[in-house]
This record gives C-alpha cells, structure tokens and sequence, in this order.
C-alpha cells in the first residue's frame, strides 16, 4: 500500500469516526492543511469559539493547542472536550500564573484587566474582560475608564492601546514564534517583492508591524488578503494561514516572511493522532466546574461584542 492510499483511508477513518460520536472538528488557521480540509469549522480563536458555543456537541475535538480546548470547556461544560496531543500547549499562556497576574493587579489596584483568549483557566478566572487578536481593540474599547491592564501579550496589548486610546499596563508575555521574525528580515523580503503588499499579526513586534499595510488576526488577514489589490502578500504569521490563503485566492501568490514561523506545538496535532483521539476518547479537557464559572465570566463579555 502506498503512502497515499494509506493517507486516504486514514482520511476516510477519521470522517467515519467523526460521524459515529458525533464529534465537532474544531480546527485553527495554524494547523496542518490535512486536518483544517477535514475540520467542521476551521478559523480563528473567535470564530472556533462562537461555532462551539452555536453547535454545543456531545463532543468537541479540538486541533489547537490546549487553552483553545480549555475555552471550549469553559464555554461548552455539557460538551466532553477532547485533543489530538495533550503536550500542544502555547508558551505565551503559560509564561502567565495567577500570582504574577495577581502582581501586576496590586500595582494598579481597580484597574480592569483583559485578558488574551491565549491564557490558561486559571488567568480568565482573574480577569475581567477577555479578547482575541481579532477584537482587541474593541474589547478595549468597551471597557470603562482610561486604563486597562493586559495579559499576557505585550506586543498585542501595545497595539490594542494604540486603536483604542487607552493607558495599557501590559504582562511581559509574547509569542516565541512570532518573535522568530524581525524588521530586518520583513524589509530584506519587502526589497525582494518590491511590489508585495505586507500583513502581520499584531503579536509580532513594532518593528516588523510598523512595515506592513495590514495587522490583524488570521481572521482579518484573510478578508485583507481577499479585498488587496496586490497579486503578491507577504505573510508575517504561523505558516498555518497559508495554507487557507492559498484555497480562498487561487489567482495571488503568498510568501512566508520568514521560515521559521512554524509553531511546534500546532505542529504537534497530526492526522493519525486525530483518529486515535477520536477512536479511543481519550486526551479529555476539563476544567473544573468552580474555576469554570469564574473564568466564563470574561469570554461571555467577550462573545458578547463579536
């Protein structure tokens, strides 16, 4: 049997599966294209969420990494949340804690905070906002008074200041892949496509942003992507997107910024681990009804504004 075959009957394994539990196929922009050509919904953090919370399955199989499966336990508890690889977590989520968001309350008591859907459970809990690259700005917006704290994303939080007019008291969290790519590198490719139009996500850094025509979530990329008149975009984001960029604009080119914009952990998620998951029902996520509630506070606020 060659590999191709193998691939394909793989394929029509996980599309039995699916069907026989009744699973939903959540699947970010940063996955494998394999996966997001078989996923029920394939998109951005908001638009995953909002499509769990509309469907509400049994079961929610979630190609991402953890606290994406964790914000679909929080939104969804009568859902069983389930993964493809339980060691997919997101290093800017785990760079913040309870006790180092509770820190940087203390300095700036009364001070609302917001945090990134890029968080763990426990840090919604002590929020009370929460947003997605795709919202930032307006979810800013939305919040009363002239100061906000944001968690974890620097380089997020410093650009979602900036459309809102807002003071914001920012974690020092960022994106170890997004960082990857550097002004130096963006103009190096700007000189080699002279006439390329260039798009980032905002957790890059300023001085990558500062050379681009768009920033903005997977999501907003996309509908830039679409409306740019451009033939040739230079893509500042996890090599993932590509892959839908291509499908939705057969007739424009696309060229990674950089190589190594490649996230490990998305990367983690395969076909087969796919069908295991759904085969053996294991790799669950759940978190605990107690810290649920808290933490489902700041995303219903969220929801909310989408």
């Amino acid at each position: 049997m060659d590999g191709t075959s193998a691939n394909e009957m793989l394929i029509e394994k996980v599309r039995w599966l699916k069907e026989k539990t009744q699973a939903l196929l959540l699947v970010h922009f940063y996955q494998r294209g394999e996966l997001q050509d078989l996923a029920d919904c394939v998109g951005d953090s908001l638009a995953l969420c909002l499509e769990a919370v509309r469907v509400r399955p049994p079961l929610i199989l979630f190609c991402g990494v953890h606290f994406m499966a964790e914000t679909a336990s929080i939104l969804c508890p009568e859902s069983r949340v389930l993964v493809p690889d339980l060691r997919a977590g997101c290093p800017m989520a785990d760079m913040a804690d309870g006790p180092k968001v509770e820190a940087l309350k203390s300095r700036h008591p009364g001070v609302p905070v917001v945090c990134y859907v890029n968080s763990t459970a426990e840090v919604k809990a002590l929020s009370d906002y929460c947003c997605t690259s795709a919202n930032a700005v307006k979810v800013l917006r939305s919040v009363p008074g002239d100061e906000v704290i944001f968690v974890p994303d620097r380089h997020l939080g410093a650009f979602a200041a900036k459309g809102a007019g807002k003071t914001v008291h920012c974690f020092e969290g960022h994106c170890p892949t997004h960082l990857r790519l550097t002004g130096e590198r963006l103009l190096e490719m700007r000189r080699l496509y002279p006439h390329a139009a260039a798009m980032a996500h905002p957790e890059c850094a300023d001085e990558v942003t500062e050379h681009c025509e768009y920033v903005g979530g997977t999501g907003g990329m996309l509908r830039y992507a679409a409306e740019c008149g451009s033939s040739t975009i230079i893509v500042g984001t996890e090599e993932g997107l590509l892959h839908e960029l291509r499908k939705r604009n057969p007739g424009k080119e696309f060229i990674l910024a950089a190589p190594e914009l490649v996230c490990p952990n998305m990367k983690l998620n395969t076909l087969q681990k796919v069908a295991h998951a759904l085969e053996s029902l294991e790799n669950e996520v759940k978190v605990p009804e107690e810290l649920r509630e808290r933490a489902a506070l700041p995303l219903r606020r969220m929801l909310v504004l989408a």
